[in-house]
């Protein structure tokens, strides 16, 4: 597994290119976001979000030494509904 190192200070943006080929002729209706595990002085998510084939996450904080997961669950307009996860080791830098 890869992780994305993450300073409990910044302020980072992440995204997910669902990408054409994966959505076929299909395109997102909706997306959410959450962070794994939800604690106090943990990753929390700032803002979000998407268009017809990506998907955006300003996350901040989180505790040093701690791994997080920001799952973003994404419904397509065909009904189906799937999700991927961006995986945060929090390091102070």
């Amino acid at each position: 597994m890869n992780y994305l190192l993450k300073d409990p200070d910044a302020v980072l943006d992440y995204s997910v290119d669902w990408g054409a080929e994966y959505l076929g002729g299909d395109l997102l209706a909706e997306s959410t976001w959450s962070v794994v595990p939800d604690e106090a002085g943990g990753v929390s998510v700032q803002a979000s979000d998407f268009d017809a084939t990506t998907t955006s996450v300003t996350a901040a904080g989180g505790i040093a030494g701690r791994v997080y997961r920001l799952v973003n669950a994404v419904v397509l307009m065909s009904g189906r509904a799937d999700s991927r996860s961006i995986v945060l080791r929090v390091e102070g830098r």
